[in-house]
């Protein structure tokens, strides 16, 4: 009885503060929240992710992205994710990275596993805490769609406050990873087409930051901005880009969805002959779209 009446008041909490109904609920589409889920729940996530315009030529890739969170105490949640993609590009040759025109169906590309620990709940504490890890494989390089090794170690922390009774939610992100990558051998490159086939050591840092401000009851807009940059061994710093662009959400008692659109502002570093000038357009594109699906059960 004692339990019934402490949910009762935690819902009846939520809905007066204007607070997520579920923890760990997405409010943005690239910068995570500090929430975790409660003990012994479980969430599915479906992400969709379309990138496309690298300035010249024709380049459009889909991700797909299915994830199963668990929370294994109240405090510690851990999470699989099995990756796929597709990739459309014709009229562009980027030396080093895109060797020329490609159509790659829908297939498996990659998987992490990761863990999510929370030190200071944004509901209960002046502000929010957690510290995540995540290990992942690929084995199909995202940027041209040829088969690439890769293995990597990500660590990262995230904050996030609520403000006006949680009608109004700030979040920020620090993240480090490192990646180990090798290159398969492609038959046929264009003459003179440098393609390397040396392993590669790459360190990437990500900071980000979300603002989201509920506007009527489930439905939540912002805006999120992202900066990365990456250093490669031999190279140095070889890009950075910093990405902004607004946020919809929606959450109903089972399931909730967002969607962003981020564009890139400015960018610098490796480019290629005829991209447009104070982007990066070799690893990145100039658009991203993101759809996310989730639901509690």
């Amino acid at each position: 009885m004692f339990a019934l009446q402490r949910i009762s008041l935690l819902g009846a909490a939520a809905l007066a503060f204007g607070l997520p109904a579920h923890a760990d609920e997405n409010l943005f589409g690239y910068v995570k929240g500090a929430e975790t889920l409660p003990k012994g729940s479980t969430e599915l996530y479906q992400f969709f992710t379309t990138r496309w315009d690298k300035g010249t030529g024709h380049y459009r890739a889909l991700d797909l992205t299915t994830e199963l969170e668990y929370g294994y105490t109240d405090r510690f949640t851990v999470s699989a994710e099995l990756r796929a993609m597709s990739l459309n590009t014709s009229g562009l040759v980027i030396d080093g990275y895109l060797p020329g025109d490609k159509k790659l169906s829908l297939r498996s590309s990659g998987l992490e596993l990761s863990g999510k620990y929370n030190f200071l709940s944004p509901a209960k504490d002046d502000i929010g805490l957690s510290g995540t890890a995540a290990f992942s494989h690929s084995w199909i390089d995202p940027h041209s769609g040829s088969k690439k090794k890769q293995y990597s170690a990500e660590f990262g922390l995230q904050v996030q406050k609520y403000f006006l009774e949680g009608q109004l939610i700030v979040a920020g992100n620090a993240a480090l990873e490192a990646t180990w990558a090798k290159r398969a051998n492609i038959d046929d490159l264009p003459a003179g087409f440098d393609w390397p086939l040396e392993p590669e050591m790459e360190v990437e840092p990500t900071f980000g930051v979300g603002l989201s401000y509920r506007f009527a009851p489930g439905w939540f807009a912002g805006v999120e901005m992202l900066h990365q940059s990456e250093y490669e061994t031999g190279v140095g710093k070889e890009r950075w880009s910093l990405f902004a662009g607004p946020t919809l959400h929606y959450a109903s008692k089972d399931w909730w969805s967002t969607l962003t659109y981020v564009r890139q502002l400015k960018g610098g570093g490796e480019g290629y002959d005829g991209q447009p000038s104070g982007l990066h357009l070799i690893e990145k594109t100039r658009n991203e779209l993101r759809l996310k699906l989730g639901y509690n059960f």
